[in-house]
């Protein structure tokens, strides 16, 4: 028996359904990321499974990934839900077939060589979108049992991945929490991950909606993920979930506001600066969500864009925009005053991409 078959044989009995593929690929060396540096990995957000559909969720497309690779990409985060493969009233029971196709994107992601970015939109006890979950992440220890359990599972689902192939992302976007009360449910759900693979590369986002650095994890070892929604006037304007933006007036770049003017030396001062002093402190960073909503002039997102992205390419970050396909992405967006491109049965906002290209 070779090496090749001696490793299928052990991992069609430890995973079941499992990819295949996904292990073998952790045989290839590859240079690993670590949480103190990590690579510019440049993206988007995959959302396929950020909300839990009626039946089930529908699967990641590989056609994503392939074009990710091919207009020079490299990053897919994947923003869950763990009501894809669970339920609110039972979080230890998950449904095989759901997350199988968990494993399928992991392993579009060797074929195509980008990274996949798992985080939990969506945990037991915490969302930062409606509904509530039942129970709270940052109150209940029956909440937080649970979110480690889901944790846990994901990180002995994938042992053997390596980190250039994937990362954890905790959770999304915590906001209203005090940051003791994050830093237990953060230091719990990192036990449990390591616990099944001491190895795995894991990224908490900031506090503040992932805005505000967060130095009472840096003994963790783990990297941080910060945002590029600022100015919210900008980003989410007209943006009906967002309370007041249908009131806003129309967004410029650089925006002026009260008799304040925010341009990129802003930017810089209030959410680069801050970083980077975490970053002094071993902590690598990425910019784990950003963009802009359809209702934004089109000419005012790619000005403010291009600044965005001088300034982490700067930094040396990383980024992921939300999304690929939706009202803030490169496809399908709904923008009207774009000309579309025709691409594969999707309209292509080819002039927004090129400024992603370049950043």
């Amino acid at each position: 028996m070779n090496r090749r078959q001696f490793i299928e044989t052990i991992s069609t009995a430890a995973i079941g359904t499992r990819s295949i593929s996904i292990l073998l690929a952790a045989e290839a060396p590859a240079v690993q990321p670590t949480a103190r540096r990590l690579p510019r990995w440049r993206g988007f957000n995959l959302t396929e499974k950020c909300v839990a559909g009626p039946n089930s969720s529908p699967p990641f497309a590989e056609s994503d990934f392939a074009w990710l690779a091919e207009w020079g990409f490299d990053f897919a985060r994947l923003p869950l839900s763990y009501l894809c493969w669970s339920s609110a009233t039972d979080p230890r029971q998950v449904r095989e077939g759901e997350l199988v196709q968990l494993d399928q994107a992991v392993d579009y992601g060797r074929k195509h060589s980008v990274h996949v970015n798992l985080n939990l939109h969506r945990a037991p006890g915490y969302c930062v979108n409606p509904p509530k979950e039942p129970l709270d992440l940052w109150t209940d220890e029956a909440a937080l049992d649970a979110a480690a359990f889901q944790w846990g599972m994901l990180a002995r689902r994938f042992k053997g991945v390596g980190n250039a192939q994937l990362s954890f992302d905790l959770l999304n976007e915590p906001a209203n929490v005090f940051a003791a009360a994050y830093g237990h449910v953060i230091k719990r759900l990192v036990q449990a991950i390591r616990a099944e693979d001491p190895r795995r590369l894991i990224i908490a986002d900031g506090l503040q909606w992932g805005r505000k650095p967060v130095p009472g994890l840096v003994e963790l070892n783990i990297a941080q993920s910060t945002r590029g929604y600022d100015p919210m006037e900008l980003s989410h304007y007209q943006a009906n979930w967002v309370a007041g933006a249908t009131k806003w007036p129309i967004p410029t770049w650089p925006l002026e506001r009260g008799g304040r003017t925010i341009n990129a030396e802003t930017l810089r001062r209030e959410r680069i600066y801050p970083w980077q002093e975490l970053e002094r402190q071993g902590v690598g960073i990425h910019v784990g969500e950003w963009g802009a909503y359809n209702r934004t002039p089109h000419p005012v997102v790619l000005a403010w864009m291009r600044d965005q992205l001088n300034l982490w390419r700067e930094a040396g970050w990383g980024w992921a925009l939300w999304n690929l396909r939706g009202s803030f992405g490169v496809l399908d967006s709904g923008r009207s005053d774009v000309n579309y491109e025709e691409f594969r049965g999707h309209k292509l906002d080819r002039e927004m991409l090129k400024v992603l290209q370049a950043g």
